[in-house]
């Protein structure tokens, strides 16, 4: 699948703005696979972060997002995230159909980011959803881990910093409970350390 015009316009309009007023800096772009699905994960601290996310791997490569469904409830900001590369998920109850297109997708080939924190807000941040692991577990597709900051302060003048870390291959296998927490702690750690 190629990335839509909007979504091209808006990454090509972003770099200029990001690199420039925010001093968008990424580092560590040698660990990205230059091909095949994976599991780009990332920490969340601010409702921004998907929009520098997936600027570095573009235009080689793009990313689909899956974006809490309240968001597409009014039609033409559903019809934005559309187009944007994003497909609704119901946050909470293991929502098999997101969870089913996330992974045909990964089979396809196509990159996927996930905020595994669920939410950006501090207080309602539990720890780490197993959502990533399990996918990676059931494609075989590797985790990327991925941390930002700088994002809590957008819009205002701050800087933004991407470090990706190395992969974490992941071989295909039954996603049972135990192995997606170990996997996750994996996860976790990698992301602190990027």
């Amino acid at each position: 699948m190629r990335p839509s015009p909007v979504y091209n316009a808006i990454a090509a309009l972003s770099w200029p703005l990001l690199h420039g007023l925010f001093r968008l800096r990424a580092s560590g772009r040698e660990h990205l696979p230059a091909d095949g699905g994976y599991v780009l994960a990332c920490n969340h601290v601010s409702s921004f972060d998907p929009w520098p996310l997936g600027l570095p791997l573009w235009p080689r490569r793009f990313l689909r997002f899956m974006a809490k469904s309240e968001l597409f409830r009014l039609r033409p900001l559903a019809a934005v995230l559309r187009s944007l590369n994003a497909f609704p998920v119901e946050r909470g109850g293991g929502d098999r159909t997101a969870m089913s297109e996330a992974a045909r997708l990964l089979e396809r080939g196509e990159l996927l980011g996930i905020f595994p924190q669920g939410t950006s807000k501090p207080e309602r941040q539990v720890g780490w959803h197993r959502g990533a692991a399990r996918l990676a577990l059931a494609t075989g597709a590797p985790l990327v881990p991925v941390r930002m900051t700088g994002t809590r302060a957008l819009p205002l003048r701050t800087r933004v910093r991407i470090v990706v870390g190395e992969p974490i291959a992941v071989a295909a296998a039954r996603p049972t409970v135990a192995g997606a927490r170990a996997l996750t702690e994996r996860l976790v750690q990698a992301v602190t350390a990027a």
